[in-house]
């Protein structure tokens, strides 16, 4: 097969996307539209001059953009547009099961209720699966520049909303904030049945996928592209099958890679990690789920049988019912 055709093979084949922000799914005209309906004051007068804002340097820079642009996110609509919208691109890209991670602290801290964001979320979830059966879960995420206080009050906040909620994550800025500094939250949530994912090794060193996997004891890792700097860790991510949720597009667009050729999903693969392929923060990093796929097959000496490879992985990495993965695996051909 030439790239061409890799490119519509894996466009039609069923997936499935674990690390997804829904936040940054808000493309630059629903982010306009949205403050103008709120009347909210953004340093930006067209969407042109949105996505000239899009030329990060670092995942904070990226971060600054990206609570700008989620403060224009106030009443259930929003939610449930911005939700909606996602979930459409989800069908689209043959996307059949989604696990998308919010962040309350984004909205709590302005004064936006649980009770807001999570209705808009679930009408939107509700009508995808009456329409066309989509699947998806949700992860609540927390923002490890804050405080593990301000994480513990989220998930005591949450807990009237847990039937809806599958896993707890951690995300935002990754330097100086070390996953052992959520030790007591994520037993909390582990008490409660909760599942547990963790931003790590994207722009941190190694320890701190580490620190994710025995202090915070995840089930998959999101990133994880610096594991390749430690031997032992690479042996112990083989031997558990970890998963790691590698987002390409986004590696290259906060410069964790100069270039998608530079990028090490393959040699990771190779070595038997179960690595998957995600979208991250589409709006804000240059494309959805299939975009990421084509972008590895315009820039790496990727074949076809990899390529299933990653698209099986995204499955068994996947919080669905075992016999769920299995249909859906049935279908890949």
């Amino acid at each position: 097969m030439n790239k061409e055709e890799l490119k519509k093979w894996v466009s039609v084949q069923p997936k499935v996307e674990l690390h997804l922000h829904i936040e940054g799914s808000l493309e630059p005209e629903l982010m306009m539209e949205l403050a103008k309906k709120h009347s909210v004051e953004l340093p930006y007068q067209s969407i042109a001059e949105v996505r000239q804002a899009y030329d990060f340097q670092d995942l904070q820079s990226f971060l600054d953009l990206y609570y700008l642009g989620a403060s224009v996110l106030i009443d259930e609509d929003d939610f449930y547009q911005l939700m909606w919208r996602y979930l459409c691109q989800c069908r689209a890209d043959n996307v059949v099961h989604a696990e998308i991670m919010f962040d309350p602290q984004t909205h709590t801290e302005r004064g936006i209720d649980f009770s807001v964001f999570m209705a808009g979320f679930k009408r939107a979830i509700s009508q995808a699966k009456q329409e066309w059966g989509q699947s998806c879960l949700l992860i609540m995420s927390f923002l490890r520049h804050l405080s593990e206080e301000s994480a513990i009050d989220t998930l005591k906040a949450a807990t009237p909303y847990l039937s809806d909620i599958t896993a707890v994550g951690l995300d935002s800025s990754e330097m100086g904030n070390p996953p052992e500094k959520f030790t007591e939250v994520f037993k909390m949530a582990k008490a409660l049945g909760l599942k547990r994912v963790a931003h790590a090794g994207e722009e941190g060193p190694p320890a701190y996928i580490w620190g994710a996997v025995k202090t915070l004891d995840v089930h998959r890792i999101d990133h994880g592209v610096r594991s390749i700097e430690d031997p032992a860790l690479i042996e112990f991510l083989v031997e558990s099958q970890h998963p790691l949720t590698v987002c390409p597009l986004s590696n290259t667009k906060l410069k964790v890679f100069e270039h998608m050729q530079q990028h090490n999903i393959l040699t990771l693969l190779d070595l038997g990690l179960l690595v998957t392929v995600n979208a991250d923060d589409p709006s804000y990093f240059g494309g959805y789920l299939n975009d990421n796929y084509h972008a590895l097959i315009d820039n790496l000496p990727i074949e076809r049988s990899q390529l299933k490879q990653l698209l099986i992985n995204g499955f068994k990495a996947s919080f669905l019912a075992e016999n769920l993965t299995e249909t859906w695996l049935a279908e890949i051909n």
